[in-house]
């Protein structure tokens, strides 16, 4: 038996739903992992070091998210290329795009690095990042993007399991880089007193291990994703096609991430106990979004393999399940969720008036996230299917456009109270469920075949 058929998962035969259920597992555990580091991050931050601290490792979020998110939509280019490359048996040109993303990814690796370091102040200065937060968003950004090429080279190496059917390794490696966080954060901000610095520290080591092992094993592997240094050079033609299909994703990322730093100026207007609470709110959040979001990618996956053998009706029912399993798996905990937000934000910062800012949220915004599995999951398969322009224009227009001409008329002539300001992210939600369903249904997905 190759390493390929143990490893990786041929998804165009068999059931469908123990399929996407199979696949999207390890994805979630992977991304609980992920979130449950990052929430150490801000309780160790909240509990050890200061309101101002936690409201700066908060804060400084969609800063990252801007240039982090553009690369992240550049691999899930790669991603969908290599994946109905994967679907169809054309091993040579999976080969070729695994070793043309790992150039891309050297190239991106310094361009972003450098960016960060660059328009912090600026994008700091956007946000109107108060005077007493200013220093620790500072020194956790600056070392944040000075390690920044572990996350992606984690980020690239994971794209191409996964898109083998591959979502266990990518795990396996992210629970390591969770463990390696808890570890260095306790260390590094309980014993050393390092503060933010020491949160940040701990997070881009932890990001290198993760992005060594996951290395380690293309370089080892005998399947077709396996990493050859003599054959690692740029494949014009398939740069072509990763651009193609990855550049709206990538700009989708980075823009919407844009404007939530001026989201994020809205909320800073507000104080540093809303931001603690945003922020506390936002840990949340994230967690509860993260069964969707892998049932999305494990979508993705299954449409790509799908796609490359021509299987559309195939591709039509493993949306519906899709959707069907992101519904369940969102609507669930939302209600303990809500019952428990005084004790969730407390679990990060116990001042009273953080707490009361994060329970509002959590209470307003959350009956709402149904809202998303809709657009979420017929985005994932538009994207597998190779096609993220119109996805592309239709969250750009719903998170950006919409959302800041909503936040600006109710901030200047409505309310300038906190609950209108939040509720601009529902409201986002909303135009862009209606907009993708309109699209997804009159898409024909065969014709959007990179």
């Amino acid at each position: 038996m190759t390493e390929r058929k143990k490893t990786g998962t041929r998804m165009t035969e068999g059931k469908i739903t123990p399929l996407i259920i199979r696949f999207a597992i390890p994805l979630l555990l992977g991304n609980i992992f992920q979130q449950f580091y990052n929430m150490v991050d801000s309780w160790v931050v909240g509990n050890f070091v200061s309101n101002e601290a936690f409201s700066a490792v908060g804060t400084v979020g969609p800063i990252i998210n801007m240039l982090i998110g553009f690369f992240m939509g550049l691999s899930s280019g790669a991603g969908v290329v290599i994946s109905q490359y994967y679907g169809a048996s054309k091993e040579d040109q999976v080969s070729d795009t695994v070793h043309t993303a790992i150039m891309m990814t050297i190239a991106l690796s310094v361009i972003i690095t450098a960016l960060g370091l660059v328009l912090m102040p600026v994008m700091l200065g956007i946000m109107n990042t108060p005077e007493s937060v200013l220093p620790e968003a500072r020194s956790y950004l600056t070392i944040y993007f000075s390690g920044v090429a572990g996350l992606l080279f984690y980020n690239i190496g994971a794209s191409i399991l996964q898109a083998t059917g591959d979502s266990k390794r990518p795990f396996y490696f992210l629970a390591t880089a969770a463990v390696t966080n808890v570890v260095l954060d306790l260390l590094f901000v309980i014993v050393f007193h390092m503060g933010v610095e020491g949160v940040a520290y701990a997070t881009v080591i932890a990001q290198l291990a993760s992005a060594a092992l996951v290395m380690f094993t293309l370089f080892r592997t005998d399947s077709c994703v396996k990493i050859i240094p003599s054959k690692l050079k740029m494949h014009w033609d398939v740069l072509a096609r990763i651009i193609r299909v990855g550049i709206p994703a990538a700009l989708q990322m980075a823009i919407i991430s844009f404007s939530n730093i001026f989201v994020q100026s809205y909320i800073n207007h507000f104080g540093a106990d809303c931001m603690s609470g945003w922020t506390a709110y936002s840990k949340i959040d994230a967690l509860m979004l993260l069964p969707m979001q892998s049932i999305g990618l494990a979508t993705t996956t299954f449409v790509g393999q799908n796609i490359g053998v021509g299987k559309v009706e195939r591709v039509r029912e493993g949306v519906r399940t899709g959707l069907m399993l992101s519904v369940a798996a969102t609507v669930i905990p939302m209600i303990p969720v809500m019952l428990f937000a005084p004790q969730l934000v407390a679990f990060f910062n116990s001042k009273k008036e953080v707490v009361d800012y994060g329970v509002l949220m959590i209470r307003w915004i959350s009956p709402f996230y149904a809202l998303t599995c809709s657009s979420n999951i017929q985005s994932a398969a538009l994207r597998g299917s190779g096609d993220t322009k119109a996805p592309m224009i239709i969250m750009i227009f719903s998170f950006v456009i919409f959302r800041q001409i909503y936040l600006f008329i109710v901030a200047n002539f409505i309310s300038n109270t906190v609950i209108p300001i939040f509720m601009g992210y529902p409201a986002g939600w909303l135009v862009c469920t209606v907009l993708t369903a309109v699209y997804y249904h009159k898409a024909d997905l065969a014709r959007a075949r990179v």
